[in-house]
């Protein structure tokens, strides 16, 4: 085999195995923050009473629900 056509095998080779790469650990984040959310009912309302305001519970509710359709877009 040439040189040049090993050399050119193992460029494609790494561009193919980034660009999996990348998407495999994109799609394996997405699901993580999926079923573990960054912020939880209790750490939002920890930080509304942090700031002064007191928290309803339908207040924290629609907050929850806004940031959760946020991740979906």
């Amino acid at each position: 085999m040439s040189t040049g056509l090993v050399v050119l095998i193992a460029i494609i080779a790494l561009l193919v195995g980034a660009a999996g790469g990348f998407f495999l650990a994109r799609k394996y984040m997405q699901d993580y923050f999926k079923k573990n959310p960054p912020v939880n009912e209790d750490m939002l309302r920890m930080m509304m009473m942090s700031m002064g305001q007191k928290p309803s519970e339908k207040k924290i509710r629609q907050m929850m629900q806004q940031m959760k359709n946020q991740g979906d877009k």
